[in-house]
Parts: C-alpha cells; sequence; structure tokens
C-alpha cells in the first residue's frame, strides 16, 4: 500500500508543478493531495514538500490554519475572471458559459471565505 501513496504523491506533485506553469490547472490543490500522499508513504518526501521554499508556505498555511493567504486568493480569483473573460471572447455558448459561471463562483466562495492565515 506504501507504494501506492508514494505513486500517488509523486503523480500529484508532478500535476502540480505543472499547475504553476498553467494557468487553468491549480497547483496548491494537488501539492496538498501530494502531501498527504507522502504523509503515509515517505516522511523525506513529505518534509521535503512541506518545506519547499516555493511550495511549503501555502501548504503549511492550509495544515496549519485551513487559510489561503490574499495574495493567493487574488490570483485565483483574478485567474477565473481572465478565463471567463476569454470565454465570452471566443463566444462560447450559453450552455458552456452557465456553469462555467456557477462553478467558478462556487470555487470563488469557497476561496474567498477561507482565513488569509496568521500574516494577515
Amino acid at each position: 500500500m506504501r507504494i501506492l501513496w508514494l505513486a500517488a504523491g509523486l503523480f500529484f506533485t508532478a500535476l502540480g508543478i505543472i499547475g504553476a506553469f498553467l494557468p487553468v490547472m491549480p497547483t496548491t490543490v494537488f501539492l496538498l493531495v501530494a502531501t498527504a500522499c507522502f504523509a503515509r508513504s515517505s516522511p523525506r518526501l513529505h518534509g521535503w514538500l512541506v518545506n519547499h521554499p516555493t511550495f511549503g508556505p501555502p501548504i503549511r498555511n492550509w495544515n496549519e490554519n485551513g487559510a489561503i493567504s490574499r495574495g493567493a486568493k487574488r490570483l485565483a480569483i483574478g485567474t477565473m475572471t481572465a478565463v471567463f473573460a476569454l470565454s465570452l471572447i471566443i463566444g462560447l455558448t450559453w450552455r458552456v458559459l452557465v456553469p462555467q459561471v456557477v462553478l467558478m463562483a462556487i470555487g470563488a466562495a469557497f476561496i474567498l471565505t477561507r482565513p488569509d492565515g496568521p500574516s494577515a
């Protein structure tokens, strides 16, 4: 079972790193899942991810406080807005736009109702 958790952790870490470069893929969510997988399989990789200079702070903020930083909130909402604007520009139909707005609104509501964390 440990090997499956390790493989899942590596898979979600890869998705998280890809998400750092692609604006439509969430980075932190994948890294949170990877952290949970590594906690069950590899203390070394878990420690590496939690203490990583770039990826570690948002993971620790979530794990310790259930919080999302203001900057991350701004980035997430800004990205959602940009994706929706692009959807309008390219002329997607209302059958695509309506579910997109509903899902983005749910995601935005979740993000905006989380605390900012101890540094706020």
